[in-house]
């Protein structure tokens, strides 16, 4: 089985989309796209989207608001005919289960919690439990919702896929050991070899020449 990557298009421009798949085309990965909220907010990003045909789209909406408007938020997206979408996990399991019921096609896919927070981030914010211990819990939570997927960093792979059976979908991915703007990074062997189904892979593809870069991703996984 091929390794599935998602290509993170983190821009606002259509030339630079339109590039990132023309040069990522490869038969020795599975490749999918992940559009965030630059990209979808950006003045003609979503009506591209809703043009593009045979390939697995992300949607990375990151929903995280009351049942009612999550649910309509999916409503709301239909016609982009997206695969993946997804909800913060701590939006709440009615609105977990509300967003699920009408997602139909596309897979619903949980974030536990983001790759640039770590334990102290988390008490700024609030949160008593310790990370490991947060990100255990939510993964709970997702199966009781019976969400499709999960995001999580590959730190956390090992107690998540314990809990979760479904697809993990895993970003903070670096091929060195540049962190960015990310907390809790690995490479991508590491995540796949953690029993990863997903990188999310944005710079290290996206920042220079595409098509080597994906060689170099290629080379990295031996295959």
């Amino acid at each position: 089985m091929s390794k599935k990557i998602f290509i993170a298009c983190d821009t606002k421009k259509i030339s630079t989309v339109k590039n990132i798949i023309k040069h990522s085309n490869t038969k020795k990965l599975k490749v999918g796209y992940k559009f965030g909220l630059e990209f979808i907010n950006s003045k003609n990003g979503r009506s591209f989207i809703s043009k593009i045909k045979k390939k697995t789209i992300f949607a990375d909406l990151k929903l995280n608001d009351i049942p009612n408007t999550c649910a309509s938020t999916v409503k709301a997206i239909k016609d982009l005919k997206i695969n993946y979408l997804t909800i913060h996990i701590s939006s709440g399991l009615d609105a977990l289960k509300a967003t699920k019921k009408v997602c139909g096609n596309i897979k619903l896919v949980g974030v536990t919690t983001l790759t640039s927070i770590d334990d102290y981030s988390l008490k700024q914010i609030g949160y008593d439990k310790k990370l490991n211990k947060l990100i255990i819990h939510q993964s709970k939570l997702a199966n009781k919702a019976n969400l499709d997927a999960i995001v999580c960093s590959a730190q956390e792979l090992k107690y998540v896929r314990k809990i979760f059976k479904k697809e993990i979908i895993t970003p903070g991915i670096r091929l060195n050991s540049k962190k960015n703007d990310q907390k809790r990074i690995s490479t991508p062997k590491e995540a796949f070899k953690m029993g990863s189904d997903w990188l999310v892979i944005g710079r290290p593809i996206t920042k220079g020449n595409i098509k080597k870069n994906i060689i170099k991703l290629i080379n990295h996984l031996n295959i």
